[in-house]
């Protein structure tokens, strides 16, 4: 199989989906694998180091977009709706809940579209949503922090405290994966730690493995309005597998926090935690709302290349050389890889995506036959 690894243009994203290492899997598996040149600059992979494991190195992203499977870090982009293809198949996050366009381009050019967050491993988990999750927690947490401080517009108030001065109020929306390592960081930090969580088994595990003064509350409306108004930091780390984020803070809960606080919300890339969150980039991270400071970046692990490009391929590339080998529409026959499929050859495959956008859900059996008649 031809397999293509164009140049990420989110703004900000510094990944790559796919190291040299993969690469030297993958052809000597047999595959031809096309890198755009500079793909993995910003993850510290030369061009030099793709050529000697077997890389072609194409110049431009038509290059690489014109392989059979099309793998990436993040969504496309409008820009790059042009290099679609009928049948081609394309594997990344794409969080189609909150994108519309994206959804609609994908089922107008008939690409059959995997997406990393919903692939599922035997027990029914989603490892590569998970190795990103487990960063973004982490990063969520140091970036709480440093926005809580004066010369960015905080409050001031340090995550330990001081003697004699109580830390900063930590409220975490959502006990999964990112909360669960944004707790960690902030609890080790020194700040006092609540998590919102609906569900019981959830939080008997997290009493289990987290330190006993962070405080694991059940996310009932009540409970949730008198936390975030508590809050000089709110993490939102909510999270339904392909759906659009509930979005449980109003704007006017958002009025009623305390001035010059900080909202990260690491639900952005699934539409976001809070009434008020926009997506935002690396290169101008926060703004205002109702005087609270807003962090909502959508590829927060980005920012930290080097470390996510590994941890994602580590997970992506079994994935990919299954993919690969079984071909299309062979790969139909991997149980873990069914559920990541959302669109295919025209029809919308994912139940939560079409019930976002209204649009006309079909079973992927369903979806497969027609594409034969």
């Amino acid at each position: 199989m031809i397999i293509g690894v164009p140049k990420e243009i989110k703004v900000g994203e510094y990944r790559v989906a796919m190291t040299p290492e993969g690469v030297r899997i993958m052809t000597r598996a047999g595959h031809s694998v096309r890198v755009q040149k500079g793909a993995g600059e910003g993850a510290g992979f030369s061009d030099t180091e793709y050529r000697r494991a077997g890389a072609a190195m194409v110049s431009g992203a038509s290059g690489a977009w014109s392989a059979e499977l099309v793998i990436k870090v993040k969504e496309p982009s409008q820009r790059e709706h042009r290099f679609f293809r009928p049948h081609q198949a394309l594997f990344a996050f794409l969080h189609l809940a909150p994108n519309r366009p994206l959804t609609q381009a994908l089922l107008r050019k008939k690409v059959i579209a995997i997406a990393y967050e919903t692939v599922e491993d035997e027990s029914g988990h989603l490892p590569i949503l998970r190795s990103m999750s487990e960063i973004a927690g982490r990063i969520a947490a140091l970036m709480g922090n440093y926005f809580q401080g004066n010369p960015q517009g905080g409050r001031g108030v340090l995550y330990s405290g001081a003697t004699g001065v109580p830390p900063a109020q930590v409220v975490i929306l959502g006990g999964g994966v990112v909360g669960q390592n944004a707790a960690r960081i902030a609890s080790h930090a020194g700040s006092r730690v609540v998590i919102l969580e609906r569900f019981p088994e959830r939080i008997r595990f997290l009493k289990k493995i987290l330190p006993a003064s962070v405080m694991i509350l059940k996310a009932d409306p009540g409970a949730v309005r008198r936390a975030v108004i508590s809050a000089d930091i709110l993490i939102g780390a909510l999270h339904i597998p392909g759906a659009k984020t509930p979005r449980l803070v109003t704007r006017g809960l958002v009025r009623r926090m305390k001035r010059r606080s900080v909202i990260i919300d690491v639900a952005i890339d699934q539409g976001g935690t809070c009434e008020t969150s926009r997506p935002t980039s690396h290169l101008n991270p926060v703004y205002i709302e109702e005087g609270v400071i807003h962090y909502c970046v959508p590829n927060m692990p980005g920012a930290y290349a080097r470390t996510s490009t590994l941890a994602l391929t580590h997970i992506t590339l079994p994935y990919i050389a299954s993919l690969a080998r079984a071909g299309i529409p062979g790969f139909l026959k991997l149980r873990s890889l069914v559920p990541g499929v959302q669109c295919y050859k025209g029809h919308l495959t994912c139940e939560p995506v079409a019930q976002a956008h209204r649009l006309h859900y079909a079973r992927l059996a369903t979806a497969v036959q027609q594409s034969k008649d």
